[in-house]
């Protein structure tokens, strides 16, 4: 569903012009098609007063009753409509005492109709001010339907946003405690200026989290650049343990993608993969286009799946890939993939190490680019594409 603009529903768009438009049209068509029907019935062009003044009644008559409307159209249904019949009688005994005075007086003098007259002319003019009626009614709570499904959209949007938002942010406080953890350490080694390196570097991939868009996009170079801060940060604890490598399609560079979706795949890579390996790992990141979809992967040469690592069915994951799960979908609905298998070279990823060790993370979704001046600098290292 789109969220229509009032500039968007044409006549309805000012509902006060509506009104008058439809209420000056409706008796203009009314006069006319009462006056032409006279005229056929050869009752002679002395009956166009009466005609007029009978317009006339009807359409302040019926302004009355869109003022009472208005006033009860939000009550309970069984008030509502019970107070429209009542005004609908009384407006409709009104509308035939008026018409037969207008005709008795200015057409046939001395005119008195009875019994089944009287009671013809109050059903004719029941007929016309219950078609009034109806449309009135219909039209506004056609109108209130729409705004009502418009407010419930912006709700749904709002609510959406949110809680993409939450899950953007849950990010934060997870890789913030690690960080911090491990500044901690190096300031008790005394390791004052690794700890001050580690501290620009955080303060820099923060800023970057916190100035993303509301909406929680980025682009890939954006990304990229975020995880080269995060890799850098790792790197003052792990040294040449941790090796890593980009192969980004340059054409891919302005694709956008929730901010921060593939930080917890990496973080993961480093506390499985390079953690406990004395001789560390080999991460490798990877994004390029395929067709009109764009293809991410997060491949490192750790020990792959095991009872400690998460793996496709699990969900006991914490932050990482349960996050992650749930930002696809809300961003993208079904309209994604996501995989988690061993890392044997499959979907054109050959593992860091060239042994078919370590685990593969795959991500799939819609293709979207972005003119290249929307892009936000982002405070950092220089982000260069692997050759």
């Amino acid at each position: 569903m789109t969220l229509i603009a009032p500039a968007e529903r044409g006549f309805f768009a000012d509902k006060n012009r509506a009104f008058w438009t439809l209420q000056i049209a409706g008796w203009s068509g009314y006069f006319l098609l009462r006056t032409l029907g006279g005229l056929a019935n050869r009752m002679g062009i002395a009956f166009i007063l009466p005609a007029i003044l009978v317009t006339v009644t009807g359409f302040s008559i019926t302004l009355l009753m869109a003022w009472a409307f208005r006033s009860i159209i939000k009550l309970k249904p069984v008030w509502t409509w019970t107070l429209t019949l009542a005004i609908l009688i009384g407006a409709a005994t009104l509308f035939s005492v008026i018409e037969v005075w207008a005709h008795a007086t200015f057409y046939e003098p001395g005119w008195r109709p009875e019994g089944i007259e009287f009671f013809g002319a109050i059903l004719l003019t029941l007929a016309i001010l219950g078609a009034w009626t109806a449309l009135y009614f219909g039209i506004n709570y056609y109108l209130m339907l729409d705004e009502q499904a418009e407010r419930f959209e912006r709700m749904a949007a709002q609510a959406n946003s949110a809680q993409l938002e939450m899950l953007r942010y849950q990010i934060n406080p997870h890789f913030l405690f690690n960080t911090l953890n491990s500044i901690s350490t190096l300031v008790l080694l005394a390791e004052t200026e690794r700890a001050n390196t580690m501290l620009s570097r955080l303060s820099s991939f923060l800023r970057y989290s916190l100035v993303g868009e509301r909406e929680g996009q980025a682009t890939i170079a954006q990304e990229m650049q975020a995880l080269k801060l995060y890799l850098e940060i790792e790197r003052t604890r792990f040294e040449e343990r941790l090796r890593t490598r980009f192969d980004i399609d340059p054409a891919v560079l302005n694709a956008r993608i929730p901010s921060l979706l593939l930080q917890p795949l990496v973080e993961n890579a480093v506390k499985y993969a390079v953690t406990p390996q004395e001789e560390g790992a080999d991460i490798e990141v990877t994004a390029r286009a395929v067709g009109d979809r764009l293809e991410l992967t997060v491949a490192d040469t750790g020990p792959g799946l095991s009872d400690t690592r998460p793996g496709p069915t699990s969900e006991g994951t914490g932050v990482g890939l349960g996050n992650i799960r749930e930002r696809l979908f809300q961003a993208y609905g079904n309209d994604h993939r996501f995989e988690i298998m061993p890392n044997t070279g499959s979907h054109g990823v050959q593992a860091a190490a060239g042994k078919g060790q370590g685990l593969l993370v795959l991500i799939e979704i819609p293709l979207q680019l972005v003119p290249p001046d929307r892009n936000a600098a982002v405070t950092g290292p220089t982000y260069e594409v692997a050759q």
